[in-house]
């Protein structure tokens, strides 16, 4: 656990709360499967709000009420963190006293009174529809000139931008994963969630060449199953697609640096320009929360201002 996840050590807390640490880990990884990423998160948080109990004298679970939640809540704005910080280590708590309330290590539930600050949540810009076509028209360009990257890095824009999915889940998926004929493809999102997400026409010529190409020149035997694979013939790294993503957004004048999580925020905005439901952006997207989604209607609405303040004469 780094220092950043938790100012107090596991080592250094009282038994009775180390104890409920670790039956807390095996739940987090053992029932509710979260992957390790999420977990270490979680116990990260919760571990800093033990300890803060700890140092003010506590040493059980029954005494974890709602003035101690809020002290350590106002020692993390006291420390300079972010209101997006706080935000996620006050869920943390509420997650982790319903689970002690659940499991009877407590008769209450403090957490469920702890209100958090509201994060400020603000989402990156978003590239023109022109500025995308451009992007992957430039990719495609590449692509032409035979090298099994090339290829490979346009089926990776365009199945980005086609799916909106997050870049973890791109190098996760498999050969298995793509319908070729019903054009859809498999995701195991966030909490290990299922999802089968459409992509059209130019996304499934890119793979249709990518599986004809490119994989077969770059693929060998301990390839396995993945679909994207990097120069050795192993699974494409999250690094390797971010840093495509950066460089050929070079070649697009005047578009923003973006991540392929820049490019996710585009194809939500794109779909709901376009007249998609919000709902059924939040099932492509895998948000578990509508609200998330609707983030998106915000900068459909920013650029609709701006263009009307910019071309309307009495604006």
């Amino acid at each position: 656990m780094t220092a950043d996840e938790g100012e107090q050590g596991v080592g250094a807390l009282p038994e009775g709360f180390a104890a409920a640490l670790a039956a807390y880990e095996t739940h987090l990884a053992v029932e509710r499967d979260l992957t390790p990423h999420t977990v270490r998160a979680y116990l990260g948080d919760v571990a800093d709000l033990l300890g803060h109990a700890g140092l003010l004298g506590h040493d059980d679970l029954e005494e974890l009420d709602l003035r101690l939640l809020r002290s350590w809540l106002a020692k993390q704005q006291t420390l300079g963190r972010a209101r997006t910080t706080i935000a996620r280590r006050a869920t943390a708590a509420r997650v982790f006293t319903a689970w002690a309330r659940r499991t009877g290590r407590t008769t209450t539930d403090a957490g469920a009174q702890l209100v958090s600050p509201r994060a400020h949540r603000t989402l990156p810009p978003v590239l023109r529809r022109d500025e995308a076509r451009s992007l992957l028209e430039e990719a495609a360009r590449i692509a032409d000139d035979g090298t099994p990257e090339g290829v490979r890095d346009a089926a990776v824009l365009e199945l980005l931008y086609a799916t909106g999915i997050r870049v973890g889940e791109l190098c996760g998926l498999d050969v298995d994963d793509v319908d070729l004929e019903r054009r859809l493809v498999r995701v195991l999102g966030k909490g290990r969630k299922e999802r089968s997400v459409p992509y059209g026409v130019p996304a499934a010529t890119a793979l249709d060449a990518w599986f004809a190409r490119g994989r077969p020149a770059l693929a060998h035997p301990r390839s396995g199953p993945a679909l994207f694979l990097g120069t050795r013939g192993g699974r494409v790294d999250p690094r390797r697609v971010r840093e495509l993503v950066h460089r050929r957004l070079e070649d697009v004048p005047g578009a923003p640096d973006l991540g392929p999580h820049g490019l996710r925020h585009t194809a939500a905005t794109h779909l709901l320009e376009g007249g998609a439901d919000l709902r059924v952006v939040q099932e492509l997207l895998g948000h578990s929360s509508l609200a998330t989604t609707q983030l998106y209607t915000h900068v459909s609405t920013d650029r609709l201002r701006q263009a009307y303040r910019q071309a309307h004469p009495r604006a």
